[in-house]
């Protein structure tokens, strides 16, 4: 059997963890006069939280001491967190463990790559945590998305190389850095805006079995 390496992102992909953090930037932004919409807040999937606080300044013509960004972000994830401590397995998007469990039963490890550095606690949360042999998050990388750090890191870990690895993710952010990786990329959404990645579904309940082992064979 061919041994490849499976790599999830987490927000979007496996919980849709979005709408927490658009509530949190909301409020953020709103507190520093910045107004802040669901169209921007698409612009900060799988971006990190330095970055996304840099492009709320951006986009709002602010400017901030480091003291107060520091400040700001640490609020932004208390926020965040009080939103998803209370998050439950009903959480997890449409098939997801369907998928999982079969990569599973193939004997094909599975690994996650994200730039939430909360990954930990929301897959505790949901009760998937001990379905991968691998955690990569926003604590172990030093540059995000579209760098392909996340992933190599994720393939080394689980002791795969790159080009034997498949990525999902719903961010194009997320896609480029698969493809830097020169890794398969899989799209979890909307088709026109991810569409640099290999194959794009809108969901897993799109994901068939026959598909799941033309990846494991190839």
């Amino acid at each position: 059997m061919n041994r490849k390496g499976f790599i999830f992102d987490l927000d979007g992909v496996i919980v849709d963890t979005a709408k927490y953090h658009f509530l949190a930037w909301k409020t953020l932004a709103e507190g520093i006069g910045v107004e802040f919409t669901e169209i921007q807040n698409e612009q900060l999937k799988g971006v990190s939280r330095k970055k996304s606080l840099e492009k709320i300044l951006e986009w709002g013509d602010k400017t901030l001491s480091e003291e107060d960004f520091d400040r700001l972000m640490r609020l932004k994830n208390e926020d965040y967190l009080s939103h998803i401590e209370h998050m439950k397995a009903d959480e997890i998007l449409d098939d997801v463990p369907k998928v999982l469990d079969f990569l599973i039963a193939k004997q094909q490890p599975l690994a996650l790559g994200s730039a939430s550095k909360n990954a930990h606690t929301i897959l505790e949360k949901v009760h998937l945590l001990e379905k991968f042999e691998a955690i990569v998050d926003g604590n172990g990388v030093t540059i995000g998305k579209p760098n392909p750090e996340v992933f190599l890191n994720a393939a080394k870990l689980l002791k795969v190389n790159p080009s034997d690895c498949i990525v999902f993710e719903d961010a194009i952010a997320g896609i480029q850095a698969a493809n830097a990786a020169d890794m398969i990329s899989i799209g979890i959404g909307d088709a026109s805006v991810l569409n640099e990645a290999d194959y794009v579904f809108k969901d897993f309940t799109e994901i068939s079995e026959a598909f799941l082992n033309t990846l494991i064979s190839k």
